[in-house]
This record gives structure tokens, C-alpha cells and sequence, in this order.
């Protein structure tokens, strides 16, 4: 999963590098312009665990699997520099201990907003930087273990990115990292079994968008 991400963010500097088909600069003046992006995201968790059952901590490494998603971002700017983002997608992932085995399976949808600074274009390049909040809902829990809920939470995230113009139509390629500062509490069997556990996923993500 990740080898197949960095790749493609890879390939894609690399048809930015050729030049060919790219435009000189953005829109000039991008001030009042909407922004929608189509990428595709590599969910990619760096978890942690404290696991209790019965009031003792079990111990051992948690893991929680990767995710590849579509995700669909809206952005608008207030002036040349300043923007606001908002993301839509949904990601599945499942989470296991060494010493518990498969604890199960979840849904996130994690709406995330950021407020966005983008410098001007550097070359056909416009970097950009954000900082903002996520709020993740967690849903469609599935567990051997009887009645096991995820609770929902906010958390900070951070971003940085580019877009690259294709031609002079309002068309760009798009290249973005966010780093979301997540966590939750688990709990299944009437409370027997508790957690407390720290994802904080990085999503990076690749895509092509338009400015109108």
C-alpha cells in the first residue's frame, strides 16, 4: 500500500517535471474561486493501545490496517493567499493486538476543515500549508466481541500540498499530506473490555482538480 503511493506520487512529479503540457502560472487573481479536487488517498495509521480487560492491561502491540480511498475535497478562497478546505470521504479499517488477536473492524468518516496558506506559484508549482480540526465519526463496528463501540472524537490536523496547472482551462494535478491527530476510546462485553487508542493516520494523497 505504500510502495503503491509513494509511486504514484513519483510518477505524478515527474509529469510536472516534463513541462510539456503544463501552463505557466495559475489563475492570477484566485481570489472568490472554488476549488474541487478527486483524489486518490492512502489512509495509513500509526497506532497505539492500551487494552484492559477485566482492569488489567494486556499488554502487546496494536496494529491497524492501511486504506486506499477515493476522496473528494472542496476549496474557497477569501483572497490570492487564504483558503478554507473541507474533505468528504469514508475509510474502513481493522485493528488487532499481539496478545488479543482480531479485536474487529470499523467505518470512519472523517470530515476534516483546514484553513489553508498558498504561497505564490513557484515555477508552474503553488505550494500550499493548512492547520485546522477533524471531527470522525465511527460506525458499523464488527467484533467477536459483544457489543464493541468506537467513540466518536475531534482532533487537530495538519497539511501541506501543490498544485500543478494543466493548460490554461482551470485544470491541476494535486499532490497533499495530512497528518490527523486522532484517537478513541473502545469498549465492548458491557464495559469489560476498554482502550484507549491513538491512530493518527497520515493521508497522502494524489489527484487532479479544477478551479471555477
Amino acid at each position: 500500500m505504500r510502495t503503491f503511493i509513494y509511486s504514484l506520487s513519483i510518477a505524478t512529479c515527474l509529469a510536472v517535471l516534463s513541462g510539456n503540457a503544463l501552463a505557466d502560472d495559475l489563475v492570477l487573481d484566485p481570489a472568490g474561486n472554488m476549488e474541487v479536487r478527486l483524489r486518490a488517498v492512502g489512509v495509513l495509521p500509526s497506532p497505539s493501545a492500551n487494552i484492559v480487560v477485566s482492569g488489567t492491561s494486556i499488554g502487546g502491540k496494536t496494529q491497524v490496517t492501511d486504506s486506499m480511498i477515493p476522496e473528494a475535497d472542496f476549496t474557497y478562497f477569501f483572497t490570492p493567499n487564504i483558503a478554507v478546505e473541507a474533505i468528504a470521504a469514508v475509510t474502513q479499517h481493522s485493528v488487532t493486538n499481539s496478545v488479543a488477536g482480531r479485536v474487529g473492524s470499523v467505518w470512519l468518516l472523517p470530515p476534516t476543515v483546514t484553513l489553508q496558506y498558498h504561497f505564490d506559484a513557484m515555477g508552474p508549482v503553488r505550494p500550499y500549508v493548512g492547520a485546522g480540526m477533524n471531527y470522525t465519526v465511527f460506525y458499523d463496528a464488527r467484533s467477536a466481541l459483544p457489543n464493541i463501540s468506537f467513540a466518536n472524537n475531534l482532533g487537530w490536523a495538519l497539511q501541506a500540498g501543490a498544485d500543478i496547472p494543466i493548460g490554461d482551462k482551470g485544470y491541476f494535478l494535486n499532490l497533499d499530506v495530512k497528518k490527523l491527530f486522532l484517537a478513541t476510546t473502545i469498549k465492548a462485553g458491557g464495559g469489560a473490555v476498554r482502550a484507549s487508542a491513538t491512530l493518527d493516520p497520515w493521508l497522502v494523497g494524489t489527484g487532479i482538480g479544477i478551479r471555477f
